[in-house]
Order: structure tokens, then C-alpha cells, then sequence
């Protein structure tokens, strides 16, 4: 009966159910071995249509199709940050525009489609003040906010010495049309560096479904130290360690140059609406895509909004001497 009982458990769990103290080695001489195996061999012939029986049946049990995650939109944080701030604006454009009024427009029409697409948790984060405090006050917001992903959204110029001189509206400016299109940025020291260059693919990959090109002068030796490792010449993700924020940021962060405001065509195109659109909706869907592929993909509680309403989705912070 113990050894029906045997070969019942382990037709039925299999060798690991088995406990250890069941489990007897002994030596025993190997004449004697091969007898055992002949004597054990209709035995096995016995057991094993028992045994296939058995792993068929746990086989079917199993489910047919694994199911895609889902992305918990409500509680999904994304942070939108406003590049530069209004007393230190960035670049000037090629018509003298400055970048951070682009910044701002673009990062607007981005939080729009985002909440239309269900993340209603996502915070625009507008700064002031001298340029060198408004990154460490920014860094500091998003990490309290314990945000699920951070995107800071710029746009692109060129050193100096690329520049021309031209005139507009009576007024000299610089342009430079040799380069367009636009460029995103990770950091390797930022601490979820893995899930940034996940997501800055996944972005890039959606702007390019959307035949956009991105700027590949990033890569070029006469850049100097402006020069960028390209870590994805399929969709244009370089590496920038220093960023401040992509570097401190304790969550997945990149930084994204939507186009060159210094080339005199992509200016116009830059500041259309239908064009803002186009990458407020490669954003949206970056995002769901990010989110929907986490492997832990419902945030981790907290108060909703830290302690910010609908109404106060905007966040502003200020230089510590006008608090």
C-alpha cells in the first residue's frame, strides 16, 4: 500500500513533492545495478502512459493566452515639466521667440492629451526664477510628488558658432537652418535608468510612426563638447549624464528637444498648433504604452494629487527669497 501510494503522489506531483527523508541512496554493487534496471524496466513501461496522462491533463488546465497588462490611468503620475523659466527663458529663436514660450505652449497641449487619455493625476510644472534654482526647485516638486514618470519638454538651438546673422522685422537675429528635427535625452545616473531609456525608445518610436525625423548633429565630431553619445539611431535617444534633471530625478525622466527653433522653417512649424498637436498625441501614446508595460503597473498609494486638486493641476514654484 506505501508504495502504491508512492508512485500515486509522484505520477500525480511529480519528483518535488516528494520530501527528501523519502529520498534513499545507497551503494549496491553494479552487477546487481544492472538486474535492478532490467527488473525495473516493465515497470517504467506500466508508469509512464500514467505519468503522460497526468502532464496532458495539468497542460490543458494551464491558461490558453496570457493576458496584456493594464495600465492604471487614474493613478498613473506623469510630471510634464516646463523647460526653462520666465526670467531665464533658454534659447532664442530664429525670429526672436524665446524658447521657454514654446516650452510652455507645447507642454499645455501635451498635458491636454494626456488627461484625455485618461491620466488625470498628471501635473504640469511650471518654474521661476534664475535659471540654476529653478532646476534643483523643479527636481525637488517631482520627487515629492512621487511621479511615475517625468518628461521635460525644451527646444533646440545650436553653440554660437553655428549661428548666422539675419534680419526680421527690422531686427538682427541669429539662425542656423542646417539642422532640424527633434532629440531626446536620458541620463545613466539617473537611479531607473533601465525604465528611461525604455520609455525615451518608446517615445521615439512614436514620433517616428508619425514621420518625424530626428536631429542626428548631436552625434558629430564638430559639436565638441556639445557632442552626445547616440545610444538609438533608430529613433534618436542620446546620453546626458549631467542633466540635473534627468540625473536627480527619482523616477524615470527624460528630456525631450521637440525641433530647432533656430532653423528658420522648423520656427514656423514648431509654433503651429496642428504640429503641436502631432506631438502632444506621440507623447499620449508613449505613455499609455509605458505604463500598460510596467511590470507593477498600479501606483503606490498616496493622496491623490499631494494634496492638489483639478484645479490646481499647475504647479508653480517659486525661488526660496519670495516664499
Amino acid at each position: 500500500m506505501l508504495r502504491a501510494a508512492k508512485r500515486e503522489q509522484l505520477a500525480t506531483e511529480g519528483w518535488q513533492s516528494m520530501p527528501m527523508s523519502s529520498w534513499t541512496v545507497r551503494s549496491v554493487p553494479s552487477g546487481l545495478r544492472r538486474g535492478a534496471i532490467l527488473s525495473l524496466a516493465p515497470l517504467s513501461l506500466l508508469l509512464l502512459p500514467a505519468l503522460r496522462t497526468e502532464w496532458v491533463d495539468a497542460t490543458r488546465a494551464m491558461p490558453k493566452t496570457v493576458h496584456p497588462a493594464h495600465c492604471n490611468h487614474t493613478a498613473f503620475r506623469v510630471v510634464i515639466d516646463v523647460g526653462h523659466t520666465r526670467e531665464a527663458p533658454g534659447a532664442l529663436s530664429a525670429r526672436g521667440v524665446p524658447e521657454y514660450d514654446f516650452n510652455l505652449r507645447l507642454a499645455k497641449q501635451i498635458e491636454e492629451k494626456l488627461i484625455e487619455a485618461g491620466f488625470v493625476s498628471t501635473n504640469l510644472l511650471i518654474t521661476d526664477g534664475p535659471a540654476k534654482i529653478g532646476l534643483t526647485e523643479r527636481v525637488a516638486r517631482a520627487n515629492a510628488l512621487s511621479a511615475d514618470l517625468f518628461i521635460s519638454i525644451h527646444h533646440d538651438s545650436v553653440p554660437q558658432f553655428l549661428k548666422e546673422e539675419w534680419e526680421y522685422e527690422g531686427k538682427k537675429n541669429s539662425y542656423c537652418d542646417r539642422f532640424k528635427g527633434y532629440s531626446i535625452f536620458v541620463s545613466h545616473e539617473n537611479r531607473k535608468r533601465a525604465a528611461s531609456y525604455a520609455f525615451a525608445t518608446l517615445l521615439g518610436s512614436a514620433l517616428k510612426a508619425k514621420s518625424l525625423n530626428y536631429t542626428r548633429h548631436y552625434s558629430q565630431a564638430f559639436m565638441g563638447r556639445w557632442r552626445r553619445d547616440l545610444i538609438d539611431a533608430e529613433v534618436g535617444v542620446y546620453r546626458y549624464d549631467a542633466l540635473i534633471v534627468l540625473r536627480t530625478t527619482q523616477m524615470p525622466a527624460v528630456l525631450l528637444e521637440a525641433g530647432s527653433i533656430i532653423n528658420r522653417d522648423e520656427e514656423l512649424l514648431l509654433a503651429s498648433t496642428d504640429h503641436r498637436l502631432l506631438i502632444a498625441t506621440s507623447v499620449a501614446s508613449a505613455v499609455d504604452t509605458f505604463c500598460s508595460s510596467r511590470p507593477d503597473n498600479s501606483s503606490n498609494p498616496r493622496v491623490s494629487g499631494f494634496g492638489i486638486g483639478k484645479k490646481q493641476r499647475h504647479l508653480r514654484t517659486r525661488p526660496k527669497h519670495e516664499r
